[in-house]
């Protein structure tokens, strides 16, 4: 009897099965196309555009530096009362500029320069048609030929002083005026030769005094001109000095040797040390002058261009410390940062801050001297980091 019941029970089953079954097709074909599947294989890992992040570094080309301005300056010694932030201008050092001008009235014939061109020291640069040059060539051949003849009559004087031909006296006469024409054959000679005049004084040549390239030329062809009227003006090169404007306070505290960093427009830094201190104060600002010798890169620096000048005072009595230019310290999350330079980029550093005075910043702890850290722009870099963060 169990057997019965037992086989009555297989249908049953088998047809509860193959509800179930339709069921779960069903179920199947209503269910989303993009609904997950069994995992098979993890996925590969997605690479971000800055992937040191994490490790608080952000990668930064150093094709990038250049095009964006930022520079990258060493952490120094120092304090910030003993830094002084100064405005300066580059100027030409003694010697190193030449300003031509004409010597007479007269009327530019040839102009063999023009600007930018690179001159010899002694080269004619331009030629003027001057009548003062005729005059000029003039007395000197008159002068040479006066001397002449006091030569020739001093020689016939002594000749007969020695015969006992003449007296004393006469020789005498002739040699002062030999002497005489001698002083006024030199004086037309110097003033022919100071005014470059040609030989057979049909004009009167423009001569560099340097060697350098031309930096403003005001000579025309055609042109009349008139004594000391400015036609060329010639720069050596590298033969700058920069000439910086400070408080006469602070120029008690500059002394001769003391170190210092040109600031070019570009961000480029110029070392260079402190030549001479002017010791008195002119103008209504009340301003004083530091000269400063650029110690290299002295070809980059372009006179009269505005810069700036970091001068380490040695003559103030400050405490030893870290500083670095105040632009260099950025705030992220409410923490000032300095982002140290990487192999590959930079990495942002917590610092504390001392004091700020004069565009210099104070580091307390965080860095050491001699790290090397964003300054100029460095806000490109803070940005380029939150970027990355954002992503």
């Amino acid at each position: 009897m169990t057997d019965n019941r037992s086989s009555m029970n297989w249908p049953v089953i088998a047809g509860v099965a193959g509800v179930a079954a339709l069921i779960g097709f069903g179920a199947a074909k209503m269910a989303p196309s993009n609904a997950p599947s069994a995992p098979s294989a993890a996925p590969a890992a997605v690479t971000q555009p800055v992937a040191a992040e994490a490790a608080g570094e952000v990668k930064i080309p150093a094709e990038y530096l250049k095009a964006a301005g930022i520079t990258v300056e060493g952490v120094t010694s120092g304090d910030v009362s003993s830094e002084i932030l100064a405005p300066a201008t580059v100027a030409a050092a003694p010697g190193g500029e030449a300003v031509l001008v004409a010597r007479a009235n007269g009327t530019v014939q040839r102009v063999n320069k023009r600007v930018g061109d690179t001159v010899r020291a002694g080269e004619v640069l331009a030629v003027l048609d001057s009548l003062d040059a005729a005059s000029m060539a003039a007395e000197r051949r008159t002068a040479q030929a006066k001397l002449e003849l006091a030569r020739q009559t001093f020689a016939r004087e002594s000749s007969l002083f020695q015969q006992g031909v003449t007296p004393r006296q006469d020789m005498e006469n002739a040699k002062a005026n030999l002497d005489v024409a001698d002083a006024e054959a030199r004086r037309a000679a110097a003033v022919a030769r100071a005014a470059h005049v040609s030989d057979k004084g049909d004009g009167m040549a423009v001569v560099s005094p340097i060697s350098g390239k031309i930096a403003a030329q005001n000579a025309t062809l055609g042109a009349y001109v008139s004594p000391n009227d400015e036609l060329f003006r010639v720069n050596a090169p590298g033969a700058v000095q920069v000439e910086a404007s400070v408080t006469s306070t602070e120029a008690g505290r500059i002394q001769v040797g003391d170190e210092a960093t040109i600031v070019l427009s570009t961000g480029a830094l110029v070392p260079a040390t402190v030549r001479s201190v002017a010791p008195t104060v002119s103008g209504n600002s009340r301003a004083g002058t530091v000269v400063l010798a650029p110690k290299g890169l002295a070809a980059t620096l372009v006179i009269g261009e505005g810069v700036q000048v970091r001068l380490h005072a040695s003559g103030s009595k400050a405490a030893a410390g870290l500083l670095i230019p105040e632009e260099a310290v950025q705030t992220i999350d409410g923490r000032d940062v300095l982002f140290v330079r990487t192999d590959q980029g930079f990495r942002a550093q917590p610092v504390l801050v001392g004091t700020r005075s004069g565009g210099v910043a104070q580091i307390v702890s965080g860095v050491k001297a001699g790290d090397r850290v964003a300054t100029r722009n460095a806000f490109l870099v803070k940005a380029e980091a939150k970027k990355g963060g954002d992503e």
